[in-house]
């Protein structure tokens, strides 16, 4: 069919209404078909289920400055998964670093996971949790299995085993709580100390 004959076929006020009538049709088909789509659908938590994450970042870096513009925290990760509904990142095999405002050597912190809550500022980081404080004649390293940096409040808690590695010995306590402006480190209970007598 040429398109002369289209063209003479739909001159007919007959065939012309009945077209137009059956696209109508059509059209208000496919609006029906794509409401109840949506009703199906939902959000976009209910599609992929509430442990997948909205959005993902390799090789991610978090930093946070203090309000003269001083660098307080930077936090990377190979992997961020980020979930919007809870506004909060989960974090693979992170690595912070914390920085003091007399701008001393920061503490590094290193764990397993980690869990970033955007809104309050907080990380709490899980599994094999090494805390490493250089001072300019010596180290100090703190482990633990979960620990938490409270970045608005500038402390780092737990209520974890922890253990503290220096050069001159070895203190174990039950929970710690640090505050890093002011570099006072406090162990909450059973506190344990062996230490090397200097000759």
């Amino acid at each position: 069919m040429n398109l002369d004959t289209l063209s003479a076929l739909f001159r007919k006020p007959r065939l012309r209404t009945l077209a137009l009538a059956a696209t109508v049709m059509a059209t208000v088909f496919l609006m029906w078909q794509r409401e109840e789509v949506d009703e199906l659908g939902g959000d976009a938590t209910e599609l992929r289920g509430p442990s997948e994450p909205d959005s993902f970042v390799v090789e991610g870096r978090y930093t946070t400055w203090d309000e003269q513009g001083n660098l307080k925290m930077t936090l990377a990760s190979p992997r961020i998964e980020q979930f919007d509904d809870s506004d909060h990142a989960t974090m693979n095999a992170p690595r912070a670093r914390i920085y003091s405002a007399q701008g001393v050597d920061p503490w590094i912190i290193e764990a397993d996971e980690g869990s970033l809550q955007q809104n309050e500022d907080r990380v709490t980081l899980t599994g094999n949790v090494v805390v490493l404080r250089q001072t300019a004649d010596s180290e100090a390293t703190l482990t633990t299995q979960s620990l938490t940096l409270d970045n608005q409040q500038g402390i780092v808690h737990t209520d974890q085993p922890v253990t503290i590695t220096e050069p001159f010995g070895v203190t174990r306590a039950t929970g710690m709580k640090a505050w890093v402006d002011q570099r006072i480190l406090e162990l909450n209970s059973r506190v344990e100390g062996q230490y090397e007598t200097i000759r």
